[in-house]
């Protein structure tokens, strides 16, 4: 089997070619990766050189190096897209580019080749905001009501794929996956950022007043799910993927670091809240439990723990992503730090 992956070298799509590589031995597979900010070539670096990975750098809205890429391939796995709300409110029209010309762009190269399977990422985030104390959760039936440019742009690439399978025939499946968290992530994000700042004896910033729940899975739990819907799932199905049973704050998470790094709550710094920041994400994850036995490896703690164990021994790794132009975004973004 030959597999395209679209942003290989961001945060999911690294740590899932590691685990293809070692789960599917026999396959191959084609990393295509514009190297934005967010793609890092060292997370791929150990295996460069395997005969079974190829890299193209590319953009995914050039036709031409997106047909180069898709030759001979037999499923598409598109992670590629811009994915930072907080860069969405700035710059929304990066997001649209990428994330739906990006995708249609694919969509129609899929078509012309053609491929087996096309499956698209996607995020609960699509699916809006759902209210604190209520018991609901977002399911593969819920309304889309995509309430930041980053999720409108990913809701709208969600109906591109589903249109393109109705109307054109292409065989696809697509997985709305909750906040993911592990190896490899950016520390732009919540709980690299925590654990980074810490390290470096820095406060953290939180949010408003720290109490927005998030549905955090486990970045290879993903992987595995993503490799269930690609053994077994079925042709025009949507799954969602969830990696949480009970509801945890913001502020919870974060004190939970400080646990593991032996912090204090007083390195949390309260910050201006994001606008239009959503309030509480929940994912039912029944179906895909169900229908193709798959469930978190384990909890939530045990994850985070293993977690902060690996940016604590890779700085190496994280270090230079806080630098540049990555210090002049912070700036702008958290200005009471």
């Amino acid at each position: 089997m030959k597999l395209l992956i679209t942003g290989g070298s961001g945060f999911i799509g690294c740590n899932f070619i590691h685990y293809w590589l070692i789960n599917h031995p026999g396959d191959s597979i084609v990393n295509l990766d514009k190297l934005t900010y967010a793609g890092n070539p060292e997370s791929l670096r150990d295996i460069e050189t395997d005969p079974r990975y190829r890299f193209i750098k590319g953009d995914i809205v050039d036709v031409k190096t997106v047909e180069e890429a898709m030759q001979n391939v037999d499923w598409v796995v598109h992670f590629a897209a811009e994915s930072h709300v907080d860069r969405s409110i700035h710059d929304p029209a990066t997001f649209i580019k990428t994330n739906i010309i990006g995708t249609q762009i694919l969509l129609e190269t899929a078509l012309k080749f053609p491929v087996k399977r096309f499956h698209h990422i996607s995020t609960d985030e699509v699916f809006g905001s759902l209210d604190v104390g209520s018991k609901k959760k977002f399911t593969e039936s819920t309304p889309y009501n995509p309430r930041s440019p980053y999720a409108a742009s990913k809701a709208s690439s969600d109906h591109l794929v589903r249109s393109y399978g109705y109307t054109f025939g292409l065989p696809f499946t697509i997985s709305n996956c909750s906040n993911n968290f592990g190896p490899y992530q950016h520390p732009e994000k919540l709980i690299p950022l925590a654990i980074t700042n810490l390290i470096e004896g820095k406060k953290i910033p939180l949010y408003g007043d720290g109490l927005n729940i998030r549905d955090w899975l486990y970045v290879e739990d993903h992987c595995r799910a993503i490799d269930r819907i690609l053994s077994d799932g079925k042709i025009g199905e949507t799954y969602c993927i969830g990696g949480m049973t009970e509801d945890v704050t913001n502020s919870d998470v974060l004190k939970q670091i400080l646990g593991l790094l032996h912090k204090t709550e007083s390195d949390i710094i309260y910050v201006k809240d994001r606008k239009g920041h959503d309030r509480r994400y929940a994912m039912d994850w029944a179906k895909i439990n169900k229908e193709l036995s798959w469930k978190p490896l384990h909890p939530f703690n045990v994850w985070l723990e293993k977690t902060v164990k690996w940016y604590s021994s890779h700085e190496s790794w994280w270090k230079p992503l806080k630098s540049g132009l990555f210090e002049t975004y912070y700036r702008k973004q958290y200005p009471e730090l």
